[in-house]
């Protein structure tokens, strides 16, 4: 257990990184980028549909357009989604769902850059490719410190954020639904951790390929069985969620433009944790794919924020709200839990808990491969096993830590690689226009593999 004053440190430090500053920076961007790429998330919307379906796979690179797709999608969509968009309700009130909204309209095309640049600033060295900001920040921005430093700061945060975060959200449920102690939670995870991670990239890309589109469809479902229960509380809630979003009130009368000031932190730092716009993660999935067609790949990353912001966190959030759990007292995962529970006693929960652990393993071996590339980037393949081995051992401790803490540092330490990352994609913000509007080879959909 940590010390109060570091406990505290940690919490001033990541209001500190998450100020208004910062939410302005990652909104405006967000508004920017969607005037320079001309509403690119609206008016290809429908060929970003598309681009979901499995393609043959014909270019540099290690996986699969699919399966690249699959890895990042797989790795965003964790247990931020319901976690880390409860504790924004919970914390922030009902309107950081709207924030949470407005900043996934924007984001969109954040991730969309982000794709774009990892694929064309990649380094591919016969079957080894090696993708992220630092590259588009070395190469295309011509910043080689700064590429170091946005590698080191997104290294540290990935191997001590994830490996907390994660497993800490599937404990919480598991001790919450059948009484699992945190450390027994944290054991079984660490070791299917590592039966994935050790395998490498292609490891990853299998087993995200195959869970993936598992958890969103068993959430989904799920979902919908309490909202629909709860069906008659849904204008009120969105009433509710609009209302506080604006509100120029705190929840317990505070001083003018607090509520509203609480709700957009939470909801943009939640939101962000969610979708992972901003972060520079989506050059490493994307930059793996075997594919000569950069747009392409952009397109996923557009649906892959959409399906994280619009789907699975709005999910969450209407479901704690429509059943009133999230004035229960309980947080994270747990409040979640007892929110399904209110439609379908016991197994509500069990459902919860199943999809914490599906939504908290994804996102764990997909967060592994992003670590040991801006790690390797910055000290070299030397780095690979201790890296691997050490991520894994982690996973224990994460899940015996305090839920507040655990939160607090990620925030923390995902919000300063946002900094360097945003240069780059500001900077090089162009380039991706220019690639947008250059014709791309045509897509051929997958065969169907003889029954």
């Amino acid at each position: 257990m940590l010390p109060e004053f570091l406990r505290n440190a940690i919490d001033t430090a990541s209001n500190a990184v998450w100020s208004p500053l910062t939410m302005a920076l990652l909104l405006g961007t967000g508004v920017f980028l969607t005037v320079r790429l001309r509403f690119v998330q609206v008016t290809r919307f429908g060929e970003a549909l598309r681009a979901m379906v499995p393609t043959q796979a014909s270019g540099a690179g290690i996986l699969s357009p699919f399966q690249a797709f699959m890895t990042a999608l797989g790795a965003s969509i964790g247990t931020g989604n319901i976690a880390g968009v409860a504790t924004a309700i919970v914390s922030g009130g009902p309107g950081a769902l709207f924030w949470i909204w407005v900043y996934g309209f924007f984001a969109t095309t954040i991730k969309f850059c982000e794709a774009v640049l990892g694929i064309k600033y990649r380094v591919v060295q016969g079957d080894r490719v090696s993708a992220g900001p630092m590259h588009y920040l070395k190469d295309g921005l011509g910043s080689p410190r700064l590429a170091w430093l946005y590698a080191v700061i997104a290294g540290v945060a990935a191997l001590t954020t994830t490996p907390f975060t994660q497993p800490n959200s599937i404990a919480v449920v598991m001790q919450s639904q059948f009484s699992v102690p945190p450390w027994a939670s944290g054991v079984v995870i660490a070791v299917l951790t590592w039966l994935v991670v050790i395998g490498g990239v292609k490891s990853i890309g299998r087993a995200a390929e195959r869970l993936a589109p598992l958890k969103v469809g068993l959430y989904l479902v799920g979902g919908l069985i309490v909202i629909l229960t709860h069906a008659s509380q849904l204008p009120a809630v969105f009433a509710l969620v609009v209302r506080e979003a604006f509100s120029f009130e705190a929840a317990g009368g505070g001083a003018a433009g607090v509520g509203m000031m609480v709700a957009m932190r939470y909801g943009i730092a939640r939101g962000i944790y969610a979708n992972e716009a901003g972060y520079g993660t989506a050059a490493v999935a994307y930059g793996t794919a075997r594919t000569e067609a950069p747009v392409q790949q952009g397109l996923q990353a557009v649906m892959e924020v959409f399906i994280v912001s619009c789907v699975t966190s709005t999910i969450s959030a209407l479901v704690i709200l429509m059943s009133g759990a999230w004035t229960s007292g309980l947080t994270s995962t747990a409040v979640v839990a007892q929110a399904f529970n209110t439609a379908i006693p016991t197994v509500g929960g069990w459902i919860v808990a199943f999809c914490a652990f599906l939504f908290g393993y994804t996102t764990l071996i997909g967060w592994a491969y992003y670590g040991e590339q801006f790690l390797e980037y910055a000290f070299g393949l030397r780095i690979t096993k201790p890296y691997r081995w050490i991520y894994c051992g982690l996973v224990v401790f994460g899940a015996m830590g305090k839920v507040e803490t655990i939160w607090a540092w990620g925030d923390l330490m995902n919000g300063l690689q946002v900094f360097p990352n945003l240069v780059g994609v500001i900077g090089l913000s162009g380039v991706a226009a220019s690639v947008l509007r250059r014709p791309e080879p045509q897509r051929v959909e997958a065969a169907t593999p003889p029954a």
